[in-house]
């Protein structure tokens, strides 16, 4: 009953949202939506299909939406300096989950550390946390490339997601974690696929993208890629992080809870004069 309890007392979030940081988010999400879906909306006769050049512009559009968001908050008193402290520390330490293990065969811890944090801290930062997570285990890593963008705001929606899942505690809050970590895992390696699968040319036609067919068509073309491709690799991914869930989801929901409770993110801050003797 206790941890049920503490589980729903910290209410504070260091990146509670408001109308400018709304408006920031949104925008990143559309440019997100336009850069992973245009395979799907696009004919033979639409701008979009030049997009095989355009993706090192889609990072330069995206980075400093993330960096707005966060200026926004900073700006309307949403995002103090310990909120700020927060998301470095988690940041750095997403980064070095991905520098110690890359994505080796589909081990890829970082969404779980994610989805805890968006689900204590909040949608807003949790999208915050994968796009800077992403950037810096690329700087870390020597990963810049026209793939980076796509990892950006695919993590970043994973933390966004996590903010927003339904109130629960105890072991059934695991549990919803858990199936959200797997379920996310299958997304994020999807997603991460359209970076790059509208540009193959060696596939098989019924794997390759078809410019100008219709939408259905191409759908069923990339599901048959996925599954020849990315399936097994994604499947490793899921695994590792719903076990991560499951067996260590407690103690860092308590610690990152805790960490919140200390910080106090929602209280005003306030000098007072030291008082004479």
């Amino acid at each position: 009953m206790s941890e049920r309890i503490n589980q729903h007392s910290v209410t504070s979030s260091p990146f509670a949202l408001r109308p400018r940081s709304t408006a920031a988010l949104v925008l990143a999400s559309l440019v997100g939506v336009v850069g992973f879906g245009w395979p799907f909306l696009t004919d033979p006769d639409s701008a979009l299909g030049g997009h095989s050049s355009d993706a090192p512009y889609l990072f330069v559009v995206l980075l400093p939406l993330v960096v707005g968001i966060v200026l926004a908050e900073l700006s309307e008193g949403g995002m103090d300096a310990k909120a700020v402290a927060m998301l470095g520390v988690l940041a750095a330490t997403g980064a070095a989950l991905r520098a110690l293990s890359p994505g080796t065969a589909g081990f890829e811890p970082t969404l779980f550390l994610l989805v805890l944090a968006g689900r204590v801290f909040g949608a807003g930062f949790g999208f915050a946390l994968g796009a800077i997570v992403i950037f810096a285990s690329a700087l870390v890593t020597g990963g810049v490339g026209p793939w980076m963008p796509f990892q950006m705001v695919g993590l970043a929606w994973v933390g966004l997601l996590a903010g927003v899942l339904p109130r629960a505690g105890g072991r059934k809050e695991r549990w919803l974690l858990a199936v959200y970590a797997g379920g996310a895992s299958f997304a994020f390696g999807a997603l991460l696929n359209l970076s790059f699968w509208p540009f193959s040319s060696s596939l098989p036609p019924g794997l390759a993208y078809a410019p100008g067919d219709p939408a259905m068509n191409n759908l069923g073309h990339y599901a048959a890629f996925y599954v020849a491709t990315s399936f097994g690799w994604d499947c490793v991914r899921a695994v590792v992080n719903t076990t991560l869930v499951l067996l260590a989801g407690r103690p860092v929901l308590a610690a990152l809870r805790r960490a919140a409770r200390r910080a106090a993110f929602e209280a005003p801050a306030g000098f007072r004069a030291p008082e004479r003797p």
